[in-house]
């Protein structure tokens, strides 16, 4: 008897198509997600330079203000503390910004590797049944097997008999 092809064997193609490219899919997300952080890096590294400048300017003024100072200069490093201030603003909504940026893209790896998942799952129920579907066919085939082995064993039963039954007579 010929080996049944599997009936679901389209679905299954299927199935690993949609699982292969869930996989391309998710690689491509984690990629997005390495190049928005190395474009935070810079960012972060601009903003603490920025406050490092800042916490100096501020300890320049507490020694001046202890030395003893005119008010000119007083007013002068304020001002420029109040240029340093917008400037730091500035790096840390640039900061904020980019963070948003890898939240989002860590979600969508998130979002991805869900599916990948997901897809893996349909993939291994599928195997499952070819699996059990092949060891139900084997039991069928066996059985035709037996019955047709049974069928043969009864009609040269039969044939030897009346053979028998013609050499009697």
């Amino acid at each position: 008897m010929a080996k049944e092809k599997y009936p679901l064997h389209q679905l299954m193609a299927i199935k690993k198509n949609r699982y292969d490219q869930a996989i391309i899919e998710l690689e491509k997300r984690k990629q997005e997600l390495q190049k928005e952080e190395e474009k935070l890096q810079p960012l972060e590294k601009a903003r603490d330079e920025v406050l490092h400048h800042k916490q100096e300017k501020l300890a320049q003024m507490r020694q001046t203000l202890d030395g003893g100072t005119t008010a000119d200069k007083i007013q002068q490093m304020k001002e420029y503390l109040s240029l340093v201030d917008e400037q730091l603003a500035e790096k840390e909504q640039k900061v904020a910004s980019q963070k948003k940026v890898v939240s989002q893209k860590q979600e969508e790896v998130e979002k991805a590797t869900e599916l990948v998942f997901m897809r893996e799952k349909d993939v291994e129920k599928l195997l499952e049944h070819q699996k059990d579907w092949s060891e139900e066919a084997r039991y069928m085939e066996k059985k035709a097997e037996e019955k047709e082995q049974d069928e043969l064993g009864s009609a040269a039963h039969i044939l030897k008999n009346i053979e028998k039954r013609k050499k009697s007579s």
